[in-house]
């Protein structure tokens, strides 16, 4: 690993955290405009689940592992290996992410309108507990989920030709325990 990427200037991670920036900047902006219609708070984790992320996205989340202290970050990689496809995430504690400055873009999205097409049909799905009292969304506080999926995996092939060795080692998809287990 260069002195770059330990210093978290990681020219291999550059565009995945422009995008976390962006989709930052995307959520904070609906949860600004979406007032109390959001019930997301800290310690709302029903939709913290197992889930597959990219090797872009596994490769962050097993950096940020690796930085931590060894005790915390060892006590994270046996949370990891206990939990199966389908368990709540390997970083759940307590109703909290171990490593929520980490997170995948999954994550970041969950419980905010996103925008899903199937052929001609489109629809707008959201967590059940948020908008209860709210007639209509604005468009500009939905997240095109087709868009985002594009510009992650586009962010993800290049990442998969630009990573030193060899990227075939990386599976097309990773479970979030898979990728805090990742030895980088």
């Amino acid at each position: 690993m260069s002195s770059g990427e330990k210093s978290g200037n990681s020219g291999l991670l550059a565009n995945y955290r422009a995008l976390v920036g962006k989709v930052d900047t995307l959520c904070r902006d609906i949860v600004a405009a979406s007032g109390d219609a959001i019930a997301c708070r800290k310690g709302c984790d029903g939709c913290c689940r197992q889930f597959s992320v990219f090797p872009v996205e596994a490769y962050s989340i097993a950096r940020a592992v690796s930085f931590l202290d060894p005790n915390r970050g060892g006590a994270i990689r046996e949370r990891a290996m206990r939990r199966r496809d389908g368990d709540e995430c390997p970083l759940l504690d307590g109703g909290c992410c171990l490593l929520y400055e980490h997170r995948p873009i999954i994550c970041r999205t969950h419980g905010l309108p996103i925008l899903m097409r199937s052929g001609e049909a489109a629809t707008v799905d959201f967590c059940p507990r948020n908008y209860h009292n709210t007639d209509s969304l604005d468009g500009r506080n939905i997240i095109d989920l087709d868009r985002l999926n594009d510009t992650l995996s586009a962010i993800n092939s290049i990442f998969m030709k630009e990573i030193p060795g060899d990227g075939l080692l990386f599976p097309e998809r990773l479970t979030l325990a898979e990728a805090i287990l990742l030895d980088i």
